[in-house]
This record gives C-alpha cells, sequence and structure tokens, in this order.
C-alpha cells in the first residue's frame, strides 16, 4: 500500500541516535520509582539465602539496617518488609502480630533509627504469624473470616504505626478493612501514615517461592481462593479499587505485575489514582531461570520488564531486582 506521506515521514530518524533516543523516550524509569521488598529473619549477623530467589536471602535486624543504607546510596525510596516469624511463635490465632517487639516491629524501628530518610512500607495480613498459613482466622472448615480478621489487622496495624511504619500495606483481602484501619489510624494520631492498599490482589501460581520465604508454603492448609482475586475477573478488580479509595487507601496495587498489565491500565485510567505493581518472587524467579540457563540477558529482562509496568500505568514497583535496577539506572 502506498504511503503518501513517506519519505517525509521517516519513524525511524528519532531512533537514529542514542540521544535522539533518549530524548524521545515516553516513559521514564527511575530509582525514585522503585520499592525493595526484604525478608527479615531472627538472630544476629544473619543472612539465609532463599534457594527458590537466586540472589536474594532473609536478613537479621542489624544486616537490615545496612540494606537500608544500600537503598538510600541507591536513591531507592522506599522498602517493603515482611517476616519469616519463628515456627514456635506461628500460633492458630497470629497474636505475635500483635507484639510490640515482634520482628517485624524491631525492624521497623532499627531502620528509622538508623537510615530515617527512607521510607518503610509494612505488610498487613496475618499468613507470617498463623500456623494454618492463611491470612487470616479461620473457622472449623478453613475458611477465612473476614469480620473477626478485620479487626485483628486494625491493631497489627496500629502496631506497626507505633512502631515507625510509613506506609501500612493490608495484602489480606478482607473486605472493609481499608476503612477500619484508616478509621483506627486517624483515632490514634496517625494522620500521616499512608494505606497502599493491596486492592487487586489474584490468587497467582506466581507467589510460591515468596511463601518459601516468610516460611509459610508447607503450612498452607487449601489455597486463597475465596479471599484473594480469580485471574479470569478484571472488572471485579475495579470495584475492588473503587472501594479501597472510598475507605481512605492512598494508593492501590494491582499483584502480580506482568501477567496483569492490562489491569494495572484499567486502574490507571479509570481512577487517575497512585498505581503500584508487584513484580512477585515468581516474576523474579523466571528472570533469573532465564538468565542462569542463558535464555536471555539478566539486566535487559529486568529493565524491559520493569519499564513495561510503568508503561502501563505504575507510578512506582515492588521488585526484589530493585537495587540491580538502580545500580543499572544509576550508569
Amino acid at each position: 500500500m502506498h504511503n503518501a506521506s513517506y519519505p517525509a515521514l521517516r519513524l525511524r530518524r528519532t531512533r537514529a541516535s542514542a540521544w535522539s533516543r533518549a530524548l524521545h523516550a515516553e516513559t521514564v524509569l527511575t530509582p525514585a520509582d522503585l520499592i525493595w521488598p526484604l525478608f527479615v529473619a531472627e538472630g544476629e549477623g544473619v543472612e539465609q539465602p532463599i534457594s527458590t530467589m537466586p540472589g536474594v536471602s532473609r536478613w537479621s535486624v542489624d544486616k537490615m539496617v545496612d540494606r537500608a543504607r544500600e537503598a538510600r546510596d541507591l536513591g531507592i525510596p522506599c522498602l517493603a518488609l515482611f517476616p519469616n516469624t519463628p515456627e514456635h511463635l506461628r500460633t492458630d490465632d497470629g497474636a505475635e502480630a500483635l507484639n510490640a517487639g515482634n520482628l517485624m516491629c524491631r525492624a521497623i524501628r532499627a531502620i528509622k533509627d538508623a537510615v530515617p530518610e527512607v521510607g518503610v512500607l509494612t505488610d498487613v495480613a496475618l499468613d507470617p504469624y498463623t500456623a494454618h498459613g492463611h491470612d487470616g482466622l479461620i473457622d472449623a472448615a478453613g475458611y477465612v473470616l473476614n469480620d473477626p480478621t478485620k479487626d485483628v489487622l486494625v491493631q497489627q496495624a496500629l502496631n506497626q504505626a507505633r512502631a515507625g511504619a510509613d506506609i501500612i500495606a493490608p495484602s489480606d483481602m478482607m473486605d472493609g478493612r481499608v476503612a477500619a484501619i484508616r478509621a483506627a489510624l486517624e483515632g490514634e494520631g496517625f494522620a500521616n501514615v499512608q494505606i497502599m492498599a493491596y486492592a487487586a490482589k489474584y490468587a497467582s501460581a506466581f507467589y510460591g517461592p515468596f511463601r518459601d520465604a516468610v516460611g509459610s508454603r508447607g503450612r498452607l492448609q487449601g489455597d486463597k481462593k475465596t479471599y484473594q482475586m480469580n485471574p479470569a475477573n478484571a472488572e471485579e478488580a475495579l470495584r475492588e479499587v473503587a472501594l479501597d479509595l472510598a475507605e481512605g487507601a492512598d494508593t492501590v496495587m494491582v499483584k502480580p505485575g506482568l501477567p496483569y498489565l492490562d489491569i494495572i491500565r484499567r486502574v490507571k485510567e479509570r481512577f487517575e489514582v497512585p498505581v503500584f505493581a508487584y513484580a512477585v518472587s515468581g516474576e523474579y524467579a523466571m528472570i533469573e531461570a532465564a538468565a542462569a540457563a542463558g535464555a536471555g540477558d539478566r539486566d535487559g529482562l529486568v529493565m524491559e520488564s520493569l519499564m513495561s509496568l510503568k508503561r502501563a500505568g505504575c507510578s512506582g514497583v515492588l521488585t526484589y531486582h530493585a537495587p540491580l535496577a538502580a545500580r543499572l539506572l544509576g550508569r
């Protein structure tokens, strides 16, 4: 087919040199777009490599402070913390989540004392604390109870806010929990503590290595399909986001990332609010496996996947590749 505008219009002109490609880039990725998820372990001077996530470890609280300093030096603005609660402290009611001296709270305090300029995002859900591995309280049939769980999550959020958390991130997918947490934070004087709601969290096969990292995989009874979202559904995600925003969420998250780019785009276009994605453990593991097998270049795969999440509409991305990406962006 004849193109009347050719050769007056050659789209390759602006791609012909590196400076021009940079000048015409529509999407920009910087270290400030990254949140680094980290796993906290008991002990001192501890690093525990996670076999299903090559290059990722659990760190004791003292070592976590080193990671915070590394983030600051790399320009990464925020850390997301997840505890590997010791076995003897995991109970059916997840009571350790409410302990002001638990692993999560000690890590928050240590980081905020040593590196206050780095933000700390904390996970609100009971799965790192329950003997059964679910995000909430269960009945005799193993069904996760919404309202009793919500009440515990409120206390967990307050516990983390008192320790110094900057962003409370409820990942449990219980109905109504954002409103309850927002009201409690306001009532306790934590008006500036943000809520990043895991608004569209799918019941995904990509979470496996994370469950290894927090010690919940082998203990999980059944699955999480009664509270996490069906991967078949998109309109339901928009309803979830609308509810969380109405209840007081400052920002919303879509999880996982790459398999749900369409959801990110629809959320951004519908609500025009800050949207974050979690590039989850399975996504990380796939890139690492491809690189180890010689099937792709790690640096290229990481940067392209992060760029795709930003291009889809993300304000930022939670990624285990954050330090690598920040170093690459700093070159």
